[in-house]
């Protein structure tokens, strides 16, 4: 097992365990979300061959992620926390959550990039392979909303927020994968 891969299991055993300490089961649920993506990962990694970078990058969203949602400042939780105020209510742009949906999909576009080039044909279109990458980086964060609003309904809470809310963290979602695969095609 890999440096990047042991800090992943490490930082989701963290998560996990505070989720417990801190009694937030709701982000509990993501926890567990976690450590299936990781074990995807991990699994899927001697198919795929993804990039070092993108692994050490992904550890770095788990940090963001657990201090989203398990530390705060001045009494707020990171997630509500805004960083730049570009736009006032109700969309409240730039808040970390979106800070971090941006990043995180940035990350997924860069390990998508090695499941969309293990499928592709050699001499597949890079028009093609950026679309797809963005897509199927995207689909990843569609899912990640799905899961929030399954937390919705399984907690009964709004932690994650409303209708506003899941719809900015799909378009902060779909702006991470188009600059990670822009990155992506760059660097090839």
């Amino acid at each position: 097992m890999t440096a990047p891969y042991i800090l992943s299991f490490f930082l989701a055993a963290l998560l996990t365990l505070l989720t417990i300490i801190f009694q937030n089961y709701e982000f509990l649920l993501y926890a567990v979300t976690v450590v299936v993506l990781i074990v995807i990962l991990y699994k899927t990694d001697q198919y795929f061959k993804y990039k070092k970078l993108g692994l050490w990058l992904f550890n770095i969203w788990l940090i963001l992620h657990i201090l989203g949602g398990l530390a705060s400042y001045q009494g707020t939780r990171f997630y509500d926390l805004m960083l730049i105020n570009l736009v006032g209510d109700p969309y409240n742009i730039l808040k970390y959550d979106q800070f971090v949906h941006f990043y995180c999909y940035i990350v997924m576009s860069i390990l998508m990039w090695s499941v969309v080039h293990n499928i592709m044909k050699q001499n597949a279109s890079s028009l093609v392979v950026c679309v797809i990458t963005i897509l199927a980086a995207s689909s990843l964060g569609a899912l990640n909303e799905i899961i929030e609003f399954f937390a919705v309904v399984a907690f009964g809470t709004d932690g994650v927020g409303g209708y506003i809310n899941t719809a900015i963290d799909l378009i902060a979602n779909l702006l991470g994968a188009i600059t990670g695969t822009i990155y992506m095609y760059a660097k090839q």
